[in-house]
């Protein structure tokens, strides 16, 4: 257990405008290692459901990480858009989740669907050639 508990990382998810305003106070308890910015709840907490970039959402977002990182704890996110993860790693975060993965399994089914759309079955042979 010693071992273990040496090897864990606390990093609460922060997912509310309540929880960006009190984001100091949950930088300063002690065991925290870092913390989780969840965009989508957060965009919808903040009356922007379904649209976590947000000029609103993502200005809270880069404001709690400036202040996550001055406080010395890593700072993290989730984002599908390659052009906001590229943003939150210049801002200095310190894990930027690029995928999700039910996201990740599906565009992977469709492109495998794609590559045999229209293949279809091939006409059954017949005739002594067909053995």
């Amino acid at each position: 257990m010693r071992h273990f508990n040496g090897e864990t990382l606390l990093f609460p998810q922060c997912e509310t405008a309540e929880a960006l305003a009190i984001i100091e106070d949950i930088c300063a308890v002690d065991g925290v290692h870092g913390i989780f910015i969840g965009p989508a709840d957060l965009a919808a907490s903040m009356g922007h459901r379904g649209n976590p970039g947000h000029p609103e959402v993502q200005a809270a977002i880069a404001g709690a990480m400036k202040t996550i990182i001055a406080s010395g704890k890593a700072a993290g996110t989730l984002t599908s858009d390659p052009a906001l993860a590229q943003r939150h790693l210049d801002l200095g975060c310190g894990f930027v989740a690029v995928g999700v993965d039910v996201l990740l399994f599906v565009n992977a089914a469709r492109r495998l669907r794609g590559q045999f759309a229209g293949a279809g079955a091939a006409p059954a042979a017949s005739g002594p050639s067909a053995a």
